[in-house]
């Protein structure tokens, strides 16, 4: 007896995705009796521990002084890096405590911090910005209309999408300069998803492949075109996506 092949998997595992989303640097950090707010940056590093920096002297930092910890909830969005009707993709909520970073672990938690994100107020670490570690008891993804929850373990052990530090860049390349690759990449969409005044942009790259969004008078539809194979690595893409041109080209002639 003859078995057909399983098809292909098309998207990351959630815990993978909610890593993905948890490096993006738009968040919101809100702790119980406190207005929400925005940290100076968030990080997860490659340990899978998170870490929150906020002013020094602020609302945050003066709630936590002499106590352990302090509830909170950090918010990140993650957003299409071109203009979209509605661009938000998804939002991450990571649930814990906030405890201050012991001053004999402070440079390797700021140096765990710039390795995932190297932004210039680690500088600031000790005189202006306090870091914080947030223990992470909740993970919970909202994709559109779907929340998912996220075993913190997993959160933490996952990676994040590996195309993710040139998606942005590349898509805004795509949006901007090459509307005949754009073109091609919609090709693949079967006619029949396609109405008269339907417009396509491009939403998202993962290392699965692009995703599409169809943008109709009246609501939206995300599609994906994908590469023969996942990616491992961002050098992978340019032939990834020459392969997907070969294949678009060659179907239009057919």
């Amino acid at each position: 007896m003859t078995t057909s092949p399983a098809a292909p998997v098309l998207r990351a595992d959630a815990a993978e995705r909610a890593r993905t989303v948890g490096g993006r640097t738009s968040a919101a950090l809100c702790v119980r009796g406190l207005d929400a707010g925005r940290p100076l940056a968030h990080a997860t590093t490659t340990t899978g521990t998170t870490y929150v920096l906020v002013p020094t002297g602020g609302e945050v930092d003066t709630a936590l002084a002499g106590r352990d910890d302090l509830t909170a909830v950090l918010m990140v969005s993650d957003r299409a890096p071109v203009p979209l009707r509605d661009p938000l993709r998804a939002q991450l909520w990571l649930s814990g405590w906030l405890a201050p970073v012991h001053p004999a672990a402070r440079r390797a938690a700021v140096l765990a911090f710039a390795e995932t994100r190297p932004v210039g107020s680690l500088l600031d670490v000790g005189d202006g910005a306090t870091l914080l570690r947030l223990d992470v008891a909740e993970v919970v993804l909202r994709e559109g209309e779907r929340c998912t929850e996220v075993g913190p373990h997993a959160y933490a052990q996952a990676r994040p999408d590996p195309l993710a530090a040139v998606e942005a860049r590349m898509l805004q390349h795509l949006d901007r300069d090459h509307p005949e690759v754009l073109d091609l990449l919609r090709s693949r969409i079967p006619t029949g998803d396609l109405g008269p005044h339907d417009v396509v942009r491009p939403l998202a790259l993962d290392r699965f492949g692009y995703r599409l969004r169809i943008e109709r008078p009246a609501g939206r539809r995300d599609l994906r075109v994908p590469f023969a194979r996942p990616l491992t690595c961002p050098k992978q893409l340019q032939a990834a996506t020459r392969q997907l041109i070969c294949t678009a080209r060659a179907a239009r002639r057919d």
